[in-house]
């Protein structure tokens, strides 16, 4: 018998752990504001100490920082893991329906790779919370960088059992796969998820002192991260010649900004990397050459971003899916562009256009950069709670409509 639709999140779809994603990303933004405007001297990232010390001799806007800092942090790491939590029930019922069925001989099967996704998303967050609440942590740190491989690695199975099922299926058999439900970047999903825990993989090559762990971390981090850019460039050729063709899948409009996290992810991901050979094995690098790498990232994120504009404008997404009576588990696909346009602002004026001398930290210019990654930072908070009431609120007599 078919559950009760009281909401439009009640006819779930894993499109959904991407809420739960986007959540982790704005917790990973509010960190930001710690990670560049607070002096950390002893370590790579700010810990506790750093905040604490800030907090006590810094000025009224300084404190009131760290207070916006530590609210958003905790607010949005509690959504977070709330809304992971959910899915995961969510999922494991999902596995017993008619829905599952048809889910898994579609070309909708590569939805599930959300799961791992969100999962490496909150291993992430885990970390922040940990540097930003947890006293003394720096201390034990070189304990957990191994735990953390540990469960990346293990993310980065799941992520592979779930892609091996779906191109195990459509590769040895012949007609499975529907060319003209591929008008979207949908397929990206996977390469996605294995970005994030390509970066999630990385972030002990930029933290840890020992040389094993850190080339451990070098090696893993590489090998998904290649991964992630092998399938991302497959899937995109592929559907954007879907698109071509039959044109953009309406409801899967939003995926065409896909490619604007993954750059971010990856960005960051070959940073760590950057970081952590300087760091540990005396790898020198120019700021200027990070410069121009973090630029070129930025180039195709503005690409596809004036891209998926377009086409969602002329399609009217936005009246009928985030401002309409129509619903789109899909349409938690828009804040991961915003929050990794806002991340990546961060890091390139911060890791690139500081460095090479463009702009002079703290200076006007430097506020003025800042301050266009916050408001779109802003932007992103609440149209998170904007998509959060219309899915998970009372119904309003809508139809949620399946995201292909």
């Amino acid at each position: 018998m078919e559950p009760k639709v009281s909401r439009p999140a009640d006819r779930y779809s894993p499109f959904y752990f991407l809420a739960s994603l986007g959540a982790g990303g704005l917790a990973v933004t509010f960190f930001m504001y710690l990670f560049f405007w607070v002096d950390h001297p002893a370590q790579p990232v700010p810990v506790f100490e750093d905040v604490a010390r800030a907090f006590a001799t810094g000025s009224v806007l300084t404190q009131a920082m760290i207070v916006v800092a530590y609210l958003g942090i905790a607010v949005m790491a509690f959504h977070n893991i709330r809304l992971l939590l959910w899915n995961i029930a969510q999922y494991r019922r999902l596995t017993d329906t008619a829905t599952w069925k048809d889910l898994t001989t579609t070309n909708a099967e590569t939805q599930l790779l959300a799961m791992p996704l969100a999962l490496a998303m909150s291993v992430n967050v885990g970390f922040v919370l940990g540097m930003a609440f947890v006293p003394g942590l720096w201390s034990v740190v070189e304990y957990l960088f191994p735990m953390a491989l540990v469960a990346f690695g293990l993310i980065g199975v799941l992520a592979f059992r779930q892609l091996g099922r779906f191109l195990g299926r459509v590769l040895s058999e012949g007609g499975v796969f529907d060319v003209t439900a591929h008008n979207s970047f949908a397929q990206l999903l996977p390469a996605f998820a294995l970005s994030m825990v390509a970066v999630g993989f990385a972030a002990p090559a930029a933290m840890s002192t020992v040389p094993l762990t850190a080339g451990i971390s070098l090696i893993g981090s590489t090998f998904f991260g290649m991964t992630a850019i092998l399938y991302a460039v497959v899937a995109a050729i592929t559907g954007f010649n879907s698109m071509l063709h039959y044109g953009t899948a309406k409801e899967s409009g939003p995926t065409l900004m896909v490619v604007i996290p993954i750059m971010t992810v990856l960005g960051i991901t070959f940073l760590r990397q950057q970081h952590g050979m300087h760091a540990t094995f005396g790898a020198e690098g120019a700021a200027v050459e990070t410069l121009v790498f973090l630029s070129r990232l930025m180039a195709v994120q503005v690409v596809f971003l004036l891209l998926g504009f377009l086409v969602l404008n002329r399609q009217g997404y936005w009246r009928s899916y985030i401002f309409g009576a129509r619903d789109s588990a899909g349409a938690y696909a828009l804040v991961c562009p915003g929050v990794a346009l806002s991340v990546m602002l961060q890091f390139w004026l911060n890791r690139g256009v500081v460095p090479s001398g463009l702009v002079e930290k703290f200076s006007a210019g430097y506020w003025a950069v800042s301050a266009l990654a916050v408001a779109i930072q802003i932007v992103m908070v609440w149209f998170t709670f904007h998509l959060n009431r219309r899915h998970f609120g009372r119904a309003r007599g809508a139809q949620p409509m399946p995201a292909e």
